[in-house]
């Protein structure tokens, strides 16, 4: 008898069960959805870029063509010079600001954080309109511009702080929240000096936050649209180049072609910013200490001065904007009168305008977040499926590199070709919801997956072991655990689409004319008041929904989460 020799045992796959099954088909869908509300959009635009009015390649011309412009050359550079300078600005606004909230007993501190957010409730429209009323021909605070005019950079630089100084703060005080108190006091046993502690200490400490802040301000400042086109004037950058390629002169591929020039920096900014982020380590360990800010009244009242300053300047934009809604003859009769809300008599934009934006962000609050909800909780959940998970893991960080102003241009140059089944779509309301969820997508989706990895994942073990299906456990486990950050996520989503501008400005219809939109069209109109108006009653609206939700999701929220407590 002849002897047989062994055989290597083959792999025995594991049959994937239907819940494994159901997850994978949703990882493919999230993906899906990022392609058609990013990755498509934004090849579309780079393919314009390279074609002429014929839809032929042509190479490098397109650009070659931009660069030998001198306008558009010059636009560059100043989008450069005033992302640099309002950079700066906010950036050290935002520390000292936040330092004193922070590392200070500063008086007020509930009332200072409340003030700083303001900017985050209004579109960017609304300081750049605040600033014409203030510094502008018939301004009544011109001489504090010793002769100089609001109307260009001086005036784009100060709206673009006001609106990005929160954004800077958010960031910057989430770094400084975090210090172990030992390295403070074994500094101090050193003798150091404080200014030395804070070079060798403080900073080092913060440097991440510090650069997270900077290529974020950057970013939004020069992908900004508002604030440039009310108060910019002769001044170009190319914000308001890519509006005048595409509205004024209807040159799609220029425009694609500035589109692209704009999203160079806005990528080389998020690359530098995760490899940043990835280089940063640990600041406190499972010993540290947390540092308890001392007493100090010197510092303390110093500090208080520093952030009047900063908050009256925030709440005296938003006032007279406010003041100018409703006075009836700036500047030379401020008696109330409510005539400049009748947005039906104006032109660019009425009541109609404001309702479309209710119904958008409602719909964006309400899809946006169960999709983007939903997409984390299967992108950490599935199982293997290793290779699509990290493809769909990048997709859903890629909206952060994309300006807004672009990807509603790449929404153009995708969604309205005659060949694209989803033509249709074009100029309805599903094209403004579907644009601006992708817009906002990275940041609501970095929020769920923050508190969906903060569930054991035993939930859905134990699940499994007992045969509960998969969206059992979802629904009646994840969902009310992580409540807080999904109604947060519905509110960014909601705040955000009212007061965005950039990203629908070249999508909306005659009969889905959105609040911020109305805005821009009753100031290119020269009702400067109507325009006012109608950004406080987005401020308002946002402010006021704000408000409600605190206020209604409050004991909601103490009864849904009262297991944390026990």
């Amino acid at each position: 008898m002849t002897a047989v020799a062994p055989t290597a045992l083959a792999p025995v796959r594991q049959k994937l069960s239907a819940d494994e099954v159901l997850m994978r088909i949703g990882v493919v869908l999230v993906g899906c959805f990022l392609l058609l509300a990013v990755v498509l959009p934004i090849w579309a635009l780079l393919k314009k870029a390279f074609e002429d009015k014929s839809g032929n390649f042509v190479g490098l011309a397109n650009i070659e063509q931009f660069f030998a412009t001198p306008s558009l050359a010059t636009s560059a550079m100043n989008s450069v010079f005033i992302a640099l300078v309002s950079t700066v600005l906010c950036v050290g606004l935002a520390f000292v600001y936040a330092y004193g909230l922070m590392r200070t007993c500063l008086p007020g501190r509930g009332f200072f954080r409340i003030v700083s957010q303001i900017p985050l409730l209004a579109p960017s429209l609304l300081p750049a309109i605040s600033l014409v009323y203030l510094f502008g021909n018939q301004g009544f605070a011109t001489w504090l511009l010793f002769g100089h005019s609001i109307y260009g950079p001086i005036g784009i630089v100060i709206g673009e702080v006001f609106w990005t100084f929160p954004h800077a703060l958010i960031i910057v005080t989430t770094a400084l929240a975090i210090a172990d108190a030992r390295h403070f006091e074994a500094a101090q046993s050193l003798k150091a000096s404080e200014w030395r502690i804070f070079m060798t200490v403080t900073l080092p400490g913060i440097r991440y936050g510090l650069i997270s802040a900077t290529f974020v301000v950057f970013v939004l400042v020069i992908t900004d649209f508002g604030v440039p086109k009310v108060i910019g004037e002769q001044y170009n950058v190319l914000a308001t180049d890519i509006y005048k390629q595409v509205i004024g002169q209807q040159n799609f591929q220029m425009g694609a072609v500035v589109g692209l020039v704009l999203l160079t920096p806005a990528v080389i900014a998020f690359f530098i910013d995760r490899i940043a982020q990835r280089r940063q380590t640990a600041l406190l360990s499972a010993r540290a200490v947390p540092l308890i800010p001392k007493p100090n009244k010197t510092v303390d009242w110093a500090f208080f001065a520093i952030c009047s300053v900063i908050a009256a300047m925030i709440i005296i934009v938003l006032a007279v904007a406010f003041i100018a809604s409703i006075a009836k003859f700036w500047p030379y009769d401020l008696t109330p009168s409510l005539k400049n809300y009748n947005f039906d008599m104006m032109d660019g934009g009425g009541w109609e305008s404001y309702r479309n934006s209710l119904t958008m962000s409602a719909l964006t609050a309400v899809i946006g977040t169960a999709v983007i909800f939903t997409g984390a909780y299967l992108l950490e959940k599935t199982t293997r499926f290793s290779a699509p998970r990290s493809i769909v893991r990048f997709l859903t960080l890629l909206p952060l590199a994309v300006p807004g102003l672009v990807l509603g241009l790449g929404f153009i140059f995708f969604f309205n070709d005659k060949d694209n089944p989803l033509n249709f779509i074009y100029g309805t309301m599903a094209i403004l919801v579907l644009c601006t969820i992708g817009h906002f997508y990275s940041v609501a989706h970095l929020t769920a997956t923050t508190a969906l990895k903060q569930i054991d994942p035993e939930f859905e073990t134990v699940s499994s072991s007992l045969k509960v299906p998969i969206y059992k456990t979802f629904l009646f486990v994840t969902l009310p655990v992580c409540l807080p950050a999904v109604l947060e996520i519905a509110m960014y989503l909601f705040v955000n689409a009212m007061t965005t501008v950039s990203a629908v400005v070249f999508l909306y219809s005659p009969k889905t004319t959105l609040a911020s939109i109305a805005v821009l069209n009753m100031d290119d109109a020269g009702d400067v008041a109507p325009a006012a108006a109608m950004a406080i009653m987005i401020f308002m609206t946002s402010a006021v929904v704000r408000i409600l939700y605190t206020i209604a999701t409050g004991s909601f929220l103490r009864r849904a989460q009262a297991w944390r407590r026990r």
